[in-house]
Order: C-alpha cells, then structure tokens, then sequence
C-alpha cells in the first residue's frame, strides 16, 4: 500500500472538517470537539487502527499471509516489557521503506498492552483497542 501523499490526506480531512461544520448545533465548536462528539476520529487514527487490525490478524494466522514475510518478531528477551508480539523494526536508509506497511505499524504496535494483543478474537482485539488510548496518536 503506497502511502497518500500530505497534499491528499489535508483534501480528505478538509473534507470532513466541512462536513461536521453542517451540524448547526456543533459549527461554533473547534475541529476536535465536533469529532469528539460525533464520535469521528481523524483519517490518520482510522488508518493506523486499520493497520493494527491487520496486524493482529497476521500475526495470530487468522489470515492466510505469512507473519514472516512482513514481520520479524523481536528476539531478546531483555526488552520485551508488554507482550509477547513484539515487533523488531529494521533500520530504513530510505524514505520510502519507512512508509511501509511492515514498517509504519511497529511503533504503534509495541505499544499496545499485552491483554489487546492477546485478544482470542478479531472482534474482541476491535474493541479492546476501540477503548484504549494508550494505541492513539
């Protein structure tokens, strides 16, 4: 997946700010309150959920993708705080290998709490992740 450029994502999210401003109870309200209280989160957040959605998915084998053709589990068992999916991320000389998948989704990845990651289901990994802010950028 190629990354949307910066002049896309600042379309789509002007779209959206126009869009909650048609709410003639909230248009006084800053950006982030009018989302807050639709219950709308900004393309970035929805990007990176999606991606760690797809993450957890890959790594459990609920899809049909080897987890080592995109990941590489971290192996020490030194610095494994958390749980037990922790990602390595390999060191990118270039720009474009940073926006990766496999790359862009390890830091938010590492981050989430051993009892998200550990979820049994898709759907349960959904909403543990819907409730914790600890994921968010």
């Amino acid at each position: 997946m190629v990354p949307l450029p910066k002049k896309d994502i600042e379309c789509l999210e002007k779209v959206q700010r126009r869009a909650t401003k048609l709410v003639r109870e909230l248009r006084h309200l800053p950006y982030c309150d009018r989302l807050d209280k639709l219950w709308i989160t900004t393309l970035e957040k929805r990007r990176m959920r999606g991606d760690l959605i797809e993450t957890y998915k890959i790594l459990t084998g609920k899809e049909c993708i080897e987890s080592h053709k995109f990941f590489t589990l971290h192996e020490g068992n030194y610095d494994l705080c958390g749980h037990q999916y922790k990602l390595y991320k390999d060191r990118s000389r270039l720009d474009l290998r940073k926006f990766y998948f496999s790359q862009r989704v390890v830091d938010s990845w590492n981050k989430l709490p051993c009892h998200i990651v550990e979820a049994e289901t898709v759907n349960c990994f959904k909403r543990r992740l819907d409730n914790c802010k600890s994921w968010g950028i």
